[in-house]
């Protein structure tokens, strides 16, 4: 009998964070039973492992529920929790993640991001997607689509206001999205030097909205440290979840010399 671990991450409160599914023996599942799996647990990620390497090196798989993705930032966190405390390597399909686990937090190291142009045309269709419109972009933050084990467009509001107003149409930035292999929008305000407010619509996996995104968490790291916006070392933190009515505090932080990004959060188990 398969046994689904069910968690919260990027909180330590249940009522808060981005829920996960974490099934920690999937040996025996197929694609398509894994695909089931997480359409019946209804999160936006469930996370798979599928084989165990070597001692503290597993093989991970993550389902929404209505696709496969490549990585997702909020259920590694909840898996490492779930395997407990301990230095950890993750193979998934975008690349090796390593992971650090003590008291209830995980730090995960994404791949080395990489950002690129977004083109005006696809910009537009975007905007028009999320009913949008140039002037509600902030200049200081231009639109790309960044990577760091998946791919997010990276949206600046120029007022918190604006963040807030999420409403979107579901199938046409869906449309959009798989055409593109975009796994996220993310939407993100500065509210600080170090701090920014984000959102992030997930239409390709069936949910409106994600309260808590690990891998978009990274790719604004990498972002922020390409184009200078951040120092080489960094410390940034991001508010998420909370015009959901479930709070998520994602830490990334940016090491010189360290290609990876570092996303930091605590998990809590539902069940």
């Amino acid at each position: 009998m398969t046994v689904v671990r069910r968690y919260v991450a990027f909180s330590d409160d249940p009522a808060g964070g981005n829920p996960a599914g974490v099934v920690l023996d999937a040996a025996d599942l197929d694609d398509a039973t894994m695909l089931k799996i997480a359409a019946d647990v209804g999160y936006s990620e469930t996370a798979f492992v599928t084989r165990t390497l070597a001692e503290r090196h597993h093989r991970v798989r993550y389902f929404s529920p209505l696709a496969e993705v490549p990585f997702c930032g909020h259920a590694t966190i909840a898996t490492a929790v779930a395997l407990g405390p301990g230095e950890y390597t993750f193979t998934t399909r975008a690349g090796e993640v390593p992971v650090v686990v003590a008291d209830g937090r995980a730090t995960l190291t994404s791949i080395a991001p990489t950002i690129d142009e977004l083109p005006g045309s696809t910009l537009a269709a975007l905007l028009t997607a999320l009913r949008w419109s140039a002037d509600d972009l902030d200049p200081a933050l231009p639109p790309q689509v960044a990577y760091a084990g998946a791919y997010h467009p990276i949206i600046a509001a120029n007022s918190r206001e604006r963040l807030a107003r999420l409403d979107y149409h579901f199938d046409a930035l869906k449309s959009l999205m798989e055409a593109r292999g975009w796994t996220t929008i993310q939407l993100v305000f500065r509210t600080g030097d170090d701090s920014f407010d984000v959102r992030n619509p997930f239409p390709v996996g069936g949910v409106v909205e994600d309260p808590a995104t690990g891998a978009a968490a990274a790719a604004l790291g990498g972002y922020l440290r390409a184009l200078r916006l951040v120092g080489p070392d960094a410390t940034l933190h991001l508010r998420q979840g909370d015009d959901l009515g479930r709070p998520s505090r994602l830490t990334v932080t940016l090491v010189a010399g360290d290609p990876g990004v570092r996303v930091s959060g605590g998990a809590v188990a539902l069940d």
